[in-house]
């Protein structure tokens, strides 16, 4: 079962991986990337942040849907995060879910800022309207604790 859908350019670093995955009761963490497999020290870096007793799998974008449709994840309480909002856009459609958590993106000279820790190309935005239009909910929190926004009442 699929906890949750995560944007987080970070992927998994301390707190927030601790606090979310607390706080969704997850057993399995899939790290969905297309950058992350040729990074070897950032490889290194999210498999040292990885929760003792949490299972850590690392895809890129294309096999990470393969193995959610095929249904070896089913057996999970999976929380999912991808690095890019392309990437949880793609995973999202494919997968019929109806909710992306935005946790942080990258700040650049190029991207307009939506909130403290998320800011977006014009294609990115693009994306994000079309979740919209395609009933996914789309709401901003860094930690679970934080208030959720509706990232509608932004765009």
């Amino acid at each position: 079962m699929i906890k949750l859908l995560r944007v987080d350019h970070r992927l998994l670093h301390g707190q927030v991986a601790f606090s979310w995955t607390s706080h969704l009761s997850a057993d399995c963490i899939l790290l969905a990337s297309d950058s992350l497999l040729q990074d070897e020290l950032r490889m290194t870096s999210v498999k040292l942040a990885r929760p003792s007793g949490i299972k850590l799998v690392v895809k890129n974008i294309e096999d990470s849907i393969q193995a959610i449709q095929s249904g070896v994840t089913d057996k999970y309480k999976l929380f999912i995060v991808t690095d890019t909002i392309a990437g949880a856009v793609k995973i999202a459609q494919a997968a019929h879910l109806n909710q992306i958590n935005l946790g942080g993106t990258k700040s650049a000279p190029d991207k307009k800022k939506l909130s403290k820790a998320i800011y977006v190309t014009e294609e990115e935005e693009a994306l994000l309207r079309l979740c919209l239009r395609e009933n996914i909910e789309l709401e901003i929190q860094m930690i679970p604790s934080e208030k959720k926004i509706n990232a509608q009442t932004i765009l």
